[in-house]
């Protein structure tokens, strides 16, 4: 179903940048690297760089250490991560705006269209990032962020309700949710309008990814989601609907599965890292998703970074601090201490992987899709959720539903 984009691709493609300077090599490294070279002199220059309150003391320690090593100023600027993009892509053509900003990676067609954001050179530093963190900042065979975690779902599990391993099975999992006896056999976020973030694992086991991929992995235009898979998830959908067994319920929100679960109502629930905290005390696993319709069932990923404005004056600092210090073990580690997400730097997911939680997230995303990043994307979510939500109630015919969503999305894009 997935082609991926080899290491060997990534690496040659980010060696090869030019738009936005390099860095010309580690330098005062905040990971405390044995192999270091002299930082360029920044003395005289400032870098803005706009971070949102979770993300702002472990950017602190990097810029500290990049001060100190360059003589450059880094002025951090707090913002909401909601109000981040449409300023950044408000301010940056008036010339206005940061130097970096923190973002996420499905940002990338929007700010790309609208060339706001440069491409960042890595230098042999490429190889130290996860292929999936990387693949998921790639545009058209040219990296634009600089990753520092992924995030992706996974089958969060209650051990005292339920001891053993999750079952590969969609149908075997409900049998032992069931056999455990509590309110509700598994848990999974709906609600009126739906929620195909949180459902697409079992749309992926169909075999219905929402657009084809080219040869290298990335994403081409070309809807994927209908035809016959598409079809037959979507009757799966009714199938454990208001009209089939009713495991699927609209009326179950973020709210109502995070409090099911806390309350021992049910042993499974599909889930983030973000959710962690929440079940503190709890005897928790982490598995993968179980498969509905006989391919792997795999998540969305989503990769967190840091862009580079197309407008700044200061390229070749901006790429200097991202590469050379926000890409560092230790700082890849503070960031997960800060937002549970999983460190986008092979050496700092290593790190934390002695936690079995983080250790299960992380072997699900080694597997995981990134989320479109294409400017077409935006034409699928305003069709995708609400068409779910019907066919899980039982008011509108699968197949039917599913064919004219796939056309009004069409419509969208065409």
């Amino acid at each position: 179903m997935r082609r991926r984009i080899g290491a060997a691709l990534i690496a040659t493609a980010v060696v090869t940048l030019t738009a936005c300077g390099g860095g010309g090599g580690t330098s005062g490294d905040p990971a405390g690297d044995d192999e270091t070279q002299a930082a360029p002199d920044g003395t005289g220059q400032t870098l803005t760089v706009w971070v949102d309150e979770t993300r702002m003391a472990p950017t602190q320690a990097a810029a500290d250490a990049f001060e100190e090593a360059t003589g450059a100023k880094v002025e951090l600027v707090q913002k909401n991560f909601e109000d981040i993009r449409a300023d950044f892509l408000a301010q940056v053509p008036t010339g206005e705006g940061p130097d970096i900003t923190v973002g996420a990676h499905d940002w990338l067609g929007e700010l790309t269209q609208n060339g706001v954001v440069s491409p960042v050179e890595f230098g042999d530093k490429a190889g130290d990032f996860t292929d999936v963190a990387l693949e998921a900042f790639t545009f058209d065979g040219q990296v634009y962020g600089v990753p520092y975690a992924v995030e992706n779902l996974g089958l969060i599990r209650n051990v005292e309700l339920a001891p053993d391993p999750t079952p590969e099975t969609f149908d075997e999992m409900i049998a032992a949710g069931q056999e455990a006896g509590t309110k509700y056999p598994f848990v999974i976020q709906v609600s009126t309008e739906g929620d195909p973030y949180t459902m697409v694992p079992f749309q992926h086991s169909f075999g219905a990814p929402v657009f084809e991929q080219n040869e290298d992995g990335s994403y081409s235009s070309e809807l994927a989601l209908g035809g016959e898979q598409g079809e037959a998830f979507a009757q799966w959908l009714a199938d454990h609907g208001a009209n089939g067994d009713g495991v699927l319920n609209t009326s179950i929100t973020y709210d109502i599965a995070r409090e099911a679960f806390k309350n021992g109502e049910t042993p499974y629930m599909v889930g983030g890292p973000w959710l962690i905290e929440e079940f503190d005390g709890m005897d928790l696993a982490v598995d993968p998703i179980p498969s509905a319709g006989g391919e792997p069932a795999v998540p969305f990923i989503g990769v967190q970074g840091f862009y580079v404005s197309a407008k700044s004056e200061n390229g070749i600092l901006a790429t200097e601090f991202l590469v050379n210090y926000i890409g560092t073990k230790d700082i890849q580690v503070k960031m997960y201490e800060a937002g549970d997400r999983t460190p986008a730097l092979t050496e700092a997911a290593d790190e934390i992987s002695s936690d079995p939680l983080a250790k299960g997230f992380a072997d699900i995303a080694a597997d995981a899709m990134p989320m479109p990043s294409i400017p077409e994307m935006a034409a699928v979510w305003t069709f995708w959720g609400v068409t779910e939500a019907q066919i899980i109630n039982g008011d509108a015919e699968p197949a039917a539903a599913w064919q004219k969503m796939v056309s009004d999305i069409e419509g969208a894009i065409g």
